[in-house]
């Protein structure tokens, strides 16, 4: 099957998707190839501002489709008034496709039936196509030509994505053709046979929204930080506020990558959170995953029972959100929250009862925790449930001085006495990003995988390091700027000594070994 594009950027639409074309038509273009369903042609008028405000003079181009390389062709840009004239030149040849046969099918967004449209709208009439599309009174000129509209809907509550979705479940259960909406994909170069992308129950990924989710926390710590600065104690009300907060960022988060249909996802992901902050963060989540899930398979039912597309997003997000977090209010929230609770005790009962011991074990294990690629998985949800109640937390600690602090150490040994002059330029930029940004531990594995003393004393140090965590009964957070780690933590002074013996003792093993490795090499 051929589907021909038509239409513009609209009034209402050029605020919901149609200032940026390239987004627009490639997201339907997306759908049309999960479905194979080929693209026949494209005349899109894309005006610099509202077709409701537009004039004779404003800027426009106009968009086609190059069916050699397969993709989008925009023209120059010209007067809103040329481009109408190349318009109507290209409506005139898309209706003898139509006339031929060689489109099986219409989409159209705030088209124009009785201007640049009019060939393409009668000849599409006289062929009795389907025609889907958007836009309310536009369509209703469509419908009124003797079109076969089959679905139609306004622009209002739409997006990108759920206007192409609802095109193509039209377009196929008209045709009789599986269709499976391909989610996440907003280019036509996309490959639409990403099993995940189309599998709810597989885009529940923890790791990822907790990844997400740490900016979040990171800005609840600097608040902390702030208020306790005498004249800015004021502040110690805000980070209360962002810590009541933190559930319904995480749910949005969560909603968010689990539906992927943008806006609508959001608002579901913000009923649901709101809803479920007794739950804390752990409510928070699970109350996002199932808004997600909700609006997931709403969505899907809805645009095949032709619901218009308003109609659609208002039940996918709003009706959604509702549920979900109706069910953490009144039933899961008080189990979430005892589970936070019992995890944070563990974890202050095991470092209560030698936290010296427990800074240690930690230290050991973070290494071979991330490289295993579990620390994002096991050890981060810790560490943000641990921050969820006093700000900072004992792993992030760990994480600062056993992590990003040691790889410090590797990177500036290999600087200042690399092996061979080539490795300084590669440890340079990641010595100055775990320093300026807490961040990028990976700029040490070159380093570590190819020497075993230097891997070895990565453990050592971060062991170490951990040990006078423990030792100091210091809780910070790593994924800040090293020199302002210590002010971020209950413990300046601890904190500030566990670093850098961390990132000295990794420093002596790296240069060490370089000077061994160097020897060797020489002899």
């Amino acid at each position: 099957m051929k589907v021909a594009i038509i239409g513009s950027s609209g009034g209402n639409l050029f605020n919901l998707g149609g200032r940026q074309p390239d987004k627009l038509l490639g997201e339907i273009i997306a759908q049309c190839q999960s479905a194979q369903v080929h693209i026949a042609a494209i005349q899109f008028i894309a005006a610099s501002e509202s077709m409701d405000i537009a004039k004779g003079k404003t800027s426009a181009s106009m968009y086609s489709y190059d069916q050699e390389t397969m993709r989008i062709v925009q023209s120059d840009v010209m007067t809103l008034a040329d481009i109408n004239v190349l318009a109507k030149d290209s409506d005139q040849n898309l209706a003898k496709q139509i006339e031929a046969g060689s489109v099986d099918g219409l989409i159209i967004m705030s088209g124009d039936p009785e201007g640049v449209n009019a060939a393409s709208v009668a000849a599409a009439a006289a062929k009795g196509i389907p025609v889907v599309g958007t836009g309310g009174t536009s369509m209703a000129h469509v419908s009124a030509k003797g079109a076969n509209v089959i679905s139609t809907s306004g622009t209002t509550g739409t997006t990108n994505r759920t206007r192409a979705v609802s095109f193509l479940t039209a377009l196929c259960k008209h045709w009789n053709i599986k269709y499976m909406p391909v989610i996440g994909l907003q280019s036509a170069g996309a490959q639409a046979d990403d099993e995940k992308s189309n599998n709810v129950w597989k885009r529940v990924n923890f790791k990822g929204i907790m990844q997400a989710s740490l900016p979040g926390f990171i800005a609840m710590a600097l608040v902390l930080a702030l208020s306790k600065i005498p004249f800015l104690s004021s502040l110690s009300g805000v980070f209360d506020l962002i810590i009541g907060a933190l559930p319904v960022l995480i749910a949005v988060i969560a909603a968010k990558q689990v539906a992927e249909l943008d806006e609508v996802s959001i608002v579901a992901g913000v009923i649901a959170g709101i809803l479920s902050t007794g739950g804390g963060i752990i409510g928070g989540m699970i109350g996002g995953i199932l808004a997600g899930i909700l609006v997931h398979y709403l969505f899907i039912k809805c645009v095949q029972w032709r619901f218009p597309m308003t109609t659609v997003n208002i039940v996918a997000g709003g009706i959604a959100g509702l549920v979900s977090g109706l069910l953490m209010y009144f039933l899961v929230s008080p189990i979430a929250l005892q589970l936070g609770e019992w995890i944070k005790q563990l974890i202050n009962m095991t470092i209560a009862f030698n936290p010296i011991l427990a800074g240690i074990i930690a230290g050991l294990l973070i290494w071979p925790a991330i490289i295993a690629g579990i620390y994002h998985a096991a050890i981060l949800p810790i560490v943000l449930l641990e921050m969820e109640s006093t700000g900072n937390s004992f792993l992030g600690a760990v994480d600062m001085v056993g992590l990003v602090m040691v790889s410090a150490g590797i990177t500036l040994a290999n600087i200042i006495g690399p092996r061979n002059k080539g490795e300084a330029a590669v440890a340079t930029p990641g010595f100055l990003i775990n320093v300026g940004f807490g961040t990028f531990v990976e700029a040490a594995y070159p380093f570590m995988f190819s020497n075993k003393v230097v891997f070895a004393g990565a453990i050592i140090a971060s062991g170490i390091g951990g040990g006078l965590v423990g030792l100091f009964g210091v809780r910070g957070t790593a994924y800040v700027p090293s020199v302002a780690a210590p002010f971020l933590s209950d413990n300046a002074l601890g904190f500030t000594a566990a670093m850098l013996m961390s990132l000295i003792v990794a420093f002596i093993f790296t240069l060490i070994a370089n000077k061994t490795a160097r020897q060797a090499t020489n002899a």
